[in-house]
C-alpha cells in the first residue's frame, strides 16, 4: 500500500464519524456552509485532478467523501429555508 492510499483512508475516516453523526442527528445549525460548501466544491476539484492524472487513492478518497458532504449540504441548505420560511 502506498502513502497516497494510507492518506486517502485517514483522510476520508477523519471526516466520516462526523458525517454520519449530522446524517444521524439531522442536526445542521451549528454547521457552516460556508465551510461545508468550500469543502465539497474542493472535494470535487481533487476528484477531477484525480480522474486527469489517473490516480485511484485521489479518485476514490474524494468520491467518498463527496458523498455524504453533499447529502449534508442539502440538509443545511433545507434546514436554512425551513428557518426562513
Amino acid at each position: 500500500m502506498n502513502f497516497g492510499f494510507i492518506a486517502a483512508i485517514l483522510t476520508t475516516s477523519a471526516f466520516l464519524p462526523q458525517a454520519l453523526k449530522t446524517i444521524r442527528t439531522r442536526d445542521t445549525k451549528s454547521l457552516s456552509l460556508m465551510t461545508f460548501g468550500l469543502m465539497f466544491c474542493g472535494t470535487i476539484c481533487w476528484f477531477i485532478h484525480g480522474l486527469s492524472i489517473k490516480d485511484l487513492a485521489v479518485i476514490y478518497a474524494n468520491a467518498i467523501t463527496a458523498i455524504p458532504l453533499l447529502i449534508i449540504l442539502v440538509m443545511k441548505v433545507i434546514h436554512m429555508t425551513k428557518k426562513s420560511t
